[in-house]
């Protein structure tokens, strides 16, 4: 070997060494770490996990807020459809409540000849047909004579003074009121007892 070539060589050496001591004293300085330091760091940790602990159970909640307010809308949506279904003739039953008020007078009238017997059995026929299909639709009469006055199913268009009934009690029926179910459809006009 010339010179040239171990000068390089020690040179080359020397450069390795100084390498290999400057990583060294790398690696003793990050093993060197103040303790404040480390802390620090564990402390700002812990409070990042803290508060993603805190958004995940604000998540959760409001995770269990919507599923509740999605079983109420279900529950709500169903008790809608079954009051649909259990009130969908009212409409009809409405209409025809006129129709079966004047198939009533009618009936109410005196036969004077046999033609007329007649068309009033015929009548009274179709009236009671009627009467039952409105009945298994679920259509009933109110209540009235002899009963305790309720606005709910009464309303009052006469107030009279009769020792026989007591205060409050229906006497008189004017107008037939209906229910459909556990719905009052139409009122019943009354004579109330005062």
């Amino acid at each position: 070997m010339n010179k040239e070539e171990t000068t390089q060589n020690k040179t080359e050496t020397d450069l390795n060494e100084e390498t290999v001591d400057t990583a060294f004293d790398e690696e003793v300085q990050e093993d060197n770490i103040p303790e404040e330091s480390v802390e620090e760091t564990l402390t700002e940790e812990k409070q990042r996990i803290q508060e993603l602990e805190l958004k995940l159970e604000e998540a959760s909640q409001k995770n269990l807020r919507l599923q509740a307010d999605y079983d109420n809308f279900r529950r709500r949506t169903r008790e809608e459809q079954a009051a649909s279904l259990k009130y969908k003739s009212q409409s009809l039953l409405e209409q025809l409540l006129p129709a079966l008020d004047n198939f009533e007078r009618a009936l109410k009238t005196e036969a004077t000849n046999e033609q007329a017997k007649t068309l009033i059995q015929g009548m009274e026929m179709v009236y009671r047909q009627l009467a039952d299909v409105l009945k298994q639709e679920g259509l009933t009469e109110v209540p009235t004579v002899g009963e305790k006055f309720d606005p709910n199913m009464h309303q009052a268009v006469m107030q009279v003074e009769d020792s026989e009934y007591e205060s409050n009690t229906v006497i008189e029926e004017l107008q037939k009121g209906y229910m459909l179910k556990d719905r009052v459809i139409r009122p019943a006009m009354v004579k109330v007892n005062a």
